[in-house]
């Protein structure tokens, strides 16, 4: 008994042990900039929702800010498209593009329009960031941070004003793009 035992574990320990080993077709690449990798996921995500909550506003609430003291959700995204081309600029240490001036007080249009259009900047600009240079001090309103801190700032940036977006979206009485269910995919057959 112990031997067909014994024989047993012989032939099936070493097949089974093989099987939980991780092909090298099978594991996952290990990025040599996890960090630039990372901030552009997060770059894509953010990206994502913060253009689905001003397409989500309608253009009659734009001037709606909670208290006075508090930016009109418009100054949000104008903001943001303000805040894009400085930060992804200095990240990527490219020229931000001349562009029009915005403000808060435009329309729905225009500022959804130039949301995107800095998004897309950021896209551009990061698209070969890597992670050689991440000590490098830069020059990001009046501080000299290094370039992993900028990035780091930057996706808190993001983060504040999509949080502050869906709070004003909510307090409208509609749901933040994060917050609506899935969408079903129709079966295949």
């Amino acid at each position: 008994m112990h031997v067909r035992l014994a024989l047993l574990a012989g032939v099936i320990l070493p097949a089974f042990v093989a099987g939980q080993q991780p092909t090298q077709a099978s594991s996952p690449a290990v990025s040599t900039a996890p960090v630039a990798d990372a901030f552009r996921m997060e770059l894509q995500r953010q990206a994502k929702n913060l253009i689905a909550a001003a397409e989500i506003m309608p253009a009659d609430k734009y001037s709606y800010k909670p208290t006075p003291a508090q930016m009109s959700f418009g100054d949000v995204v104008a903001h943001l498209s303000g805040g894009n081309d400085n930060l992804c600029g200095v990240i990527a240490g490219a020229a931000k593009p001349t562009r029009t001036k915005v403000s808060g007080t435009d329309a729905k249009d225009v500022l959804v329009v130039r949301l995107k259009e800095t998004f897309q900047f950021c896209f551009d600009v990061t698209s070969k960031l890597d992670d050689s240079n991440l000590g490098e001090t830069l020059s990001v309103f009046g501080m000299s941070p290094s370039r992993a801190m900028t990035i780091l700032i930057t996706s808190d940036d993001w983060g504040d004003h999509y949080s502050q977006s869906a709070i004003y979206l909510r307090l409208n009485g509609l749901l933040p793009p994060t917050a609506k269910p899935p969408t079903p995919t129709p079966a295949t057959k």
